[in-house]
């Protein structure tokens, strides 16, 4: 699997990679997180989630993420999010 996030410079290749991004959850989102809502956007190969969110520091919000599939394991996963917005809601 690769993991893309906009804004950082790396990417994130193989499960174990991911995993340990996701460890890490939690310091990387911020204060006050919370989603509000939740929307699908099925493909043939390719689910698109539209996430809304707010923080202590944006009333509201909304992301993307995209994710790619072979067969049904997610083969690539890529956030659009507003990288100002982000950092303004630390």
């Amino acid at each position: 699997m690769t993991f893309i996030m906009p804004g950082q410079a790396d990417v994130l290749v193989g499960r174990q990679a991911f995993r340990s991004a996701l460890d890490g959850l939690g310091d990387i989102l911020p204060p006050g997180f919370e989603i509000t809502g939740l929307r699908q956007i099925e493909g043939e190969s390719e689910v698109v989630s539209i996430v809304e969110w707010k923080s202590n520091n944006v009333a509201s919000s909304q992301l993307a993420v995209l994710f790619k599939f072979d067969g049904n394991k997610i083969f690539e996963e890529r956030w659009f999010v507003d990288i100002e917005q982000w950092k303004g809601a630390f």
